[in-house]
């Protein structure tokens, strides 16, 4: 799987119906992940939002989405990041070192309890990045 970069809108506990919405106008392929389905310790409020959703379309369009995790303020107008996401190692931590630079690391790049290695930045403008590196199914 080639890097791929998208964006990653965070909805105030309406990302199901959101996505669905999106799918029902692009089309394409929608995998919704519930806060339950990855496990952890979930209240039973969170365990049906949606941790992760992707949209990909036959066009080629990636959309990304999920409910603002517990205890995250959800703020409209700045509620998106860019996700970059892949299986290259090398390449996506490469682009990692780049954006934390001289930024803010909300979540360290480090193996995360669904399997991948993941992290979330704000680069020196601003800007909320998502780097998640894709664990082979092998």
């Amino acid at each position: 799987m080639a890097s791929r970069l998208n964006p990653y809108i965070s909805f105030a506990g309406n990302a199901r119906e959101a996505m669905e919405f999106y799918k029902s106008v692009l089309g394409g392929n929608l995998r919704l992940n519930t806060y339950a389905d990855i496990g952890g310790e979930t209240s039973p409020d969170d365990a049906d939002k949606i941790m992760h959703g992707m949209l990909e379309t036959e066009r080629g369009f990636t959309l990304m989405g999920a409910d603002t995790p517990p205890g995250m303020e959800h703020k409209p107008g700045n509620n998106f990041s860019i996700s970059l996401s892949g299986e290259d190692a090398g390449e996506l931590r490469g682009y990692w070192d780049k954006l934390s630079a001289d930024g803010t690391v909300n979540v360290p790049l480090e193996k995360q309890m669904w399997g991948d290695t993941f992290g979330m930045c704000v680069d020196r403008f601003g800007i909320s990045w998502m780097v998640n590196i894709n664990e082979s199914q092998g």
